[in-house]
C-alpha cells in the first residue's frame, strides 16, 4: 500500500473504457485482479462551514451595537445575511475541502480507501489477490491496496512506481493515462508473483468505479 496526491480531473465515458480495456489486458497475464475506484472527493460533510458561518453571524451583532445607531430589526437581518451569504461560499466544494487540515483530508481519504476495498468486493476472491487502485479528486490522494496474500509477497515499495506514475499522469492533466499506466505496472507485478493459471477467472468486473 502507499499514498501520495494527485491533481484532480474527471473522467470521461471514453476514458473508463479505456481503463476497462487496460485492466482486462492485465488480468489475462494473471490470477489476481484489479480494481480502479475514482471518487470525487472523500468526506461531503458540511458540519465544520457551516459551523464557521453560524459563528461569524453570531460575532456580527456585537461590533454593530457597539459602534453603530443600526435598530435592532436592521441588525438580525444583517446577521441573517452574514450567515446565509457566508454558508453559501463555505461550501463551496473547493473552499469546504480547503478549510479542513491536510492530515484531516489525507485521513477521509485513507478511510473511503479502505471503505471501497470492502464495498467492492476485492476481498472476497478465495486466494486474497486483488488490489485496488484508489483516487480521490478532491482531496487530491491515491493509493494503491493490496489484499492479505499479495500483502505477504510483495513489499510495499513495489507499489510506490505504480502511484508515481499515476501522479505524474494526473499532474499533466491525464488521469485516465494514469490508471492505465498504474493497471499495468500492478499487472506486471502480480503476473510475477501470481500468474495466471487454468483456474484463474473474473470474478470481479473489470471496470473503473466513479463515484
Amino acid at each position: 500500500m502507499t499514498r501520495h496526491v494527485v491533481a484532480s480531473r474527471t473522467i470521461s465515458v471514453a476514458d473508463r473504457k479505456r481503463i476497462s480495456a487496460a485492466i482486462l489486458d492485465a488480468e489475462r497475464r494473471t490470477s489476481g485482479e484489479i480494481v480502479c475506484v475514482v471518487a470525487q472527493e472523500s468526506s461531503d460533510s458540511i458540519a465544520l462551514p457551516m459551523l464557521l458561518a453560524a459563528l461569524a453571524a453570531l460575532f456580527v451583532p456585537w461590533p454593530l451595537l457597539a459602534f453603530t445607531m443600526l435598530p435592532v430589526n436592521a441588525i438580525l437581518i444583517l446577521q441573517l445575511l452574514t450567515f446565509f451569504v457566508l454558508s453559501l461560499v463555505l461550501c463551496l466544494p473547493q473552499v469546504r475541502i480547503a478549510l479542513v487540515p491536510r492530515a484531516a483530508r489525507r485521513a477521509m481519504a485513507y478511510r473511503m480507501a479502505m471503505e471501497q476495498f470492502m464495498v467492492r468486493d476485492i476481498g472476497r476472491k478465495p486466494d486474497r489477490t486483488g488490489v485496488l487502485i484508489f483516487v480521490s479528486l478532491a482531496e487530491r490522494y491515491a493509493r494503491v491496496v493490496a489484499d492479505r496474500a499479495i500483502a505477504d509477497r510483495v513489499p510495499r515499495q513495489q507499489w510506490q512506481e505504480a502511484v508515481d506514475v499515476l501522479i505524474a499522469h494526473a499532474r499533466r492533466g491525464d488521469v485516465a493515462e494514469g490508471f492505465i499506466a498504474a493497471v499495468d505496472i500492478c499487472g506486471r507485478v502480480l503476473e510475477e508473483n501470481f500468474p495466471r493459471t487454468e483456474a484463474s477467472g473474473g470474478e470481479l468486473p473489470d471496470r473503473v468505479y466513479v463515484i
